[in-house]
């Protein structure tokens, strides 16, 4: 096992679980190895934040490392995406209740497999309003989670692949008690809102849809297969991992 120098800088790459926040995760790396090295606070940060409801690859970059989150962010991301046809809520996700219905006896998987391409290359896309995008100095989900109107801009941002990996059309559904739903495979630029395309999909296949589950599968070059550490085992591991340590 080689030696870390999480002084000099690390970049560690971890499965981030269901339900944990972005910075659940930070805080158990930095705490437990700052404990292990011996000091107050190990400066950590993260490239790219996940949804609590996402789980999937995150990127924690330790010491002067730090400074290349910004190039990791701007990395390609990949995800495998769930989203539920005929209804929609007012995050896109399962964070909020079912808002309204929709029709969906009309989706075939060809209508899908005819849609699905009107999403690849150069797309603009308004972000959801529960999100942490600012405006006028705040973040979106604060003027939402107040009951206030807020106007966010479309941004630009690329899909490079979109892949239909499974189909539930409604008569299926209707066969096997559950809910119309649709899996896609998704390779997209920094500052894609997977939730958002859910919302932009139903919209597309004449009805509504939002997220019943995401996960990211890579960010940059680095994917699954890089998350060597189970997030139980975090502490563990950096309690006998052999490190440098620069600080005396």
């Amino acid at each position: 096992m080689r030696a870390y120098n999480f002084e000099a800088g690390e970049v560690l790459v971890f499965d981030k679980p269901l339900h944990w926040t972005s910075f659940n995760l930070v805080k158990i790396v930095r705490n437990s190895l700052s404990r292990r090295m011996g000091i107050k606070r190990l400066k950590t940060g993260h490239a790219g934040t996940l949804d609590p409801l996402a789980s999937g690859v995150m990127i924690i970059c330790t010491g002067r490392a730090t400074k290349n989150i910004d190039q990791l962010q701007a990395g390609t991301k990949e995800y495998i995406a769930t989203m539920r046809l005929g209804a929609t809520t007012p995050s896109f996700d399962m964070e909020h209740s079912i808002d309204r219905t929709y029709p969906v006896w009309h989706i075939t998987r060809s209508l899908v497999e005819e849609t699905l391409p009107r999403f690849l290359g150069s797309i603009m896309q308004v972000p959801p309003v529960y999100s942490a995008c600012k405006v006028e100095g705040r973040r979106a989900f604060d003027y939402a989670r107040n009951g206030e109107d807020v106007e966010l801009k479309a941004k630009e941002l690329v899909i490079d692949e979109i892949e239909l990996i499974s189909f539930v059309d409604p008569l299926e559904a209707v066969r096997k008690g559950v809910k119309p739903e649709l899996t896609i495979r998704v390779v997209c630029s920094k500052g894609t809102y997977i939730r958002a395309l859910a919302r932009d999909i139903g919209e597309a296949l004449g009805s509504g849809a939002y997220l019943t589950a995401l996960r990211r599968t890579r960010v940059g070059q680095y994917s699954l297969e890089d998350c060597k550490v189970p997030v139980e085992e975090v502490e563990k591991w950096a309690a006998e991992v052999p490190i440098i340590c620069e600080t005396q």
